[in-house]
């Protein structure tokens, strides 16, 4: 056997800094396109998603959420079913100095979860006119998925930094006995490469979470050094799904988990396969979240390994100028479904099918380009 056979192949992967749109050979009035999507039988009319964090969702919010047309995940595992009124605990998170808030996370997060908060919190979502998306880990997915599902959860999402179907250890889940036993569309999540995508909708799951580090708040590329470029590991999962679909008939969505807060990196990834995308940090700073300003990672609050910290997101505007606007920023950061709709409509799509059809092109460029003064002033792209 040669040395050369031993030897690693270098790929290059790229993010949505890396990349742009073309625009297409038609156009569209922006006020045209339909953004629906689904996942399994949920159907969403704006493919967005926030994400299952302490800082972002609880239920009163998700409810708001539901009623623009997205959805809200709440974090079955989180503070919200930890404590009876998780107010207190998430006040100490914000108001901790830098060099405590990842001691104090840690230390809030090892109380235990109260089974019958987990049903109440379920309640308050759809009380609030949410749909009940709740998250688990896979390591408690087996106690927990029965109880929300006994409570009413309409859609399960099972979150790990990585997760696949062939995992060895002290605990395991069987996924696809998961999927199947749950009886209702449940998400996996995360993956960034096309075998694991294929395997883990071999499993049922009506949806697949994509990105490993990428999140504002995750520090797991640091810490672990794992990680994939989205708008790459976005297209590699969307050709398993176009390549499962073409043989089974099933759809499975893909969502692209974290690394966007403007409405051209939402673009970009929809143009690379992604049926909705996940947002965290960009819901921990509205006037309506728990977070008061400050967004953490899920994975913080590990008591040997944390792979997140806490950071400051304080654009303190509504949820409804976050999604429609109107936006008193140039930067893309508010009317985020606006800035979707024009980049469809530059692009001529009138369905986020006919946007995963776009044409994405390597232009690291993209960024700075004849920005020289927007980066001098700090404004705008430089912002």
């Amino acid at each position: 056997m040669s040395v050369s056979e031993h030897l690693h192949t270098l790929s290059p992967t790229y993010g949505f800094d890396d990349v742009s749109i073309l625009p297409g050979l038609s156009t569209l009035d922006p006020k045209d396109v339909d953004m629906t999507t689904s996942i399994g039988d949920i159907s969403l009319r704006i493919p967005i998603l926030a994400s299952a964090m302490d800082s972002a969702v609880d239920p009163s919010f998700a409810g708001r959420v539901c009623a623009q047309g997205a959805l809200a995940v709440l974090n079955l595992e989180g503070l919200q079913t930890k404590y009876v009124d998780p107010s207190e605990a998430l006040a100490e998170i914000s108001s901790a100095s830098t060099s405590k808030v990842v001691p104090t996370i840690q230390r809030l997060y090892k109380a235990p979860i109260q089974d019958h908060l987990v049903a109440q919190r379920i309640n308050e979502m759809k009380e609030s006119g949410a749909i009940a998306a709740v998250s688990v880990t896979p390591a408690a997915a087996s106690r927990l998925g029965p109880l929300a599902v006994d409570a009413g959860a309409e859609i399960i999402f099972v979150q790990a930094t990585v997760i696949s179907p062939q995992h060895r250890g002290e605990v395991s889940l069987d996924l696809t006995r998961f999927v199947k036993d749950m009886d209702l569309p449940v998400v996996l999540g995360n993956c960034v490469t096309g075998d694991v995508a294929l395997a883990l909708m071999e499993t049922g799951a009506a949806g697949l979470l994509v990105g490993v580090g990428p999140g504002a708040a995750c520090t797991t590329r640091a810490v672990t050094g794992v990680g994939v470029g989205q708008v790459t590991a976005t297209m590699s999962c969307a050709l398993a799904r176009d390549a499962y679909q073409k043989e089974t008939g099933r759809r499975v969505a893909i969502i692209t988990d974290g690394g966007m807060r403007k409405g051209g990196e939402i673009a970009k990834a929809i143009a690379s396969g992604a049926d909705g995308v996940m947002l965290g940090s960009v819901f921990s700073g509205l006037r309506e979240t728990p977070g008061e300003g400050f967004h953490w990672g899920m994975a913080t609050q590990d008591a040997q390994l944390p792979r997140g910290t806490r950071v400051t997101v304080k654009s303190m505007v509504d949820l409804e100028t976050l999604f429609f606007g109107p936006s008193h920023k140039d930067d893309g950061t508010l009317n985020l479904i606006g800035g979707l709709s024009n980049s469809m409509g530059m692009v001529g799509a009138a369905t986020i099918s006919q946007m995963q059809r776009a044409q994405v092109v390597h232009c690291p460029s993209l960024k700075d380009e004849g920005k020289h003064y927007q980066f001098r002033e700090g404004i705008g792209q430089g912002a």
